[in-house]
């Protein structure tokens, strides 16, 4: 009795694995068969998603109403993964301005060149017209200034001599740092708007013995820091 017990007991286990086996290897498939939907899931973003150049309207504008300052740029970038967009922007910046505090006048025109790279925070979501990134610029500026206002006075020898306050073509250089906060809207087609704030902090500029740059093309007023918000009209290239 006992033997018949056990062998009905080991015809049971045999039953089982053979039972059990093709839901086992099911599972394993149904896995893999994941594992391969996530990794092509994964790998249907293209690496190059193409580029785009943008020209900077807002310091036009500006100028056009009357400032005295006129700044605008063009810029190329292009889209890696939809997340990675590193950028070079190539602009001229001018002033002739009158400052009311002392009365000098300063006067200058350069190109400006920077480099950079935006990451795009909402790459996940590629249903969106548009995107927000954040971003890094360095930029560099070599220019010449005009400076003049009223004549000074120095005593000399119990005479008090006149002196003429006029310097021309004095030359300068400049490098800064920019943190960019961005947003990218598609309006219709290839064409898209972008607004951008940006964090300016200087680095290094060049000034001379009797005058220092009052305006630097690409960065502004010569401060340590200061913000700017631009405005973009953008065309993503059709390649």
């Amino acid at each position: 009795m006992k033997k018949r017990i056990s062998n009905y007991i080991s015809l049971l286990l045999i039953l089982s694995s053979f039972l059990l086996t093709p839901f086992s290897g099911y599972g394993q498939v149904h896995k893999a068969a994941s594992k391969e939907a996530k990794e092509e899931k994964k790998e249907e973003v293209p690496f190059y998603q193409g580029t785009s150049i943008g020209v900077e309207i807002a310091g036009l504008v500006s100028n056009f109403l009357g400032s005295d300052i006129m700044s605008s740029e063009v810029a190329v970038q292009a889209n890696f993964k939809n997340r990675f967009l590193p950028v070079v922007e190539i602009g001229y910046g001018k002033a002739d301005a009158i400052n009311d505090g002392n009365d000098l006048h300063y006067k200058t025109s350069a190109p400006y060149f920077r480099i950079g790279m935006d990451y795009n925070v909402f790459h996940k979501k590629t249903h969106l017209p548009g995107y927000l990134y954040v971003g890094l610029r360095y930029g560099m500026s070599s220019f010449s200034y005009d400076v003049n206002g009223p004549d000074m006075t120095d005593p000399n020898y119990g005479e008090i001599i006149t002196l003429p306050y006029s310097y021309s073509g004095l030359k300068s250089n400049a490098s800064w740092m920019e943190g960019v906060v961005g947003l990218k809207v598609k309006i219709y087609k290839g064409f898209c708007m972008g607004w951008s704030v940006r964090y300016k902090m200087r680095m290094n500029v060049k000034g001379h013995e009797n005058s220092i740059p009052w305006y630097v093309p690409g960065f502004g007023k010569n401060a340590s820091s200061s913000f700017n918000i631009m405005y973009n009209l953008i065309y993503n290239l059709p390649f």
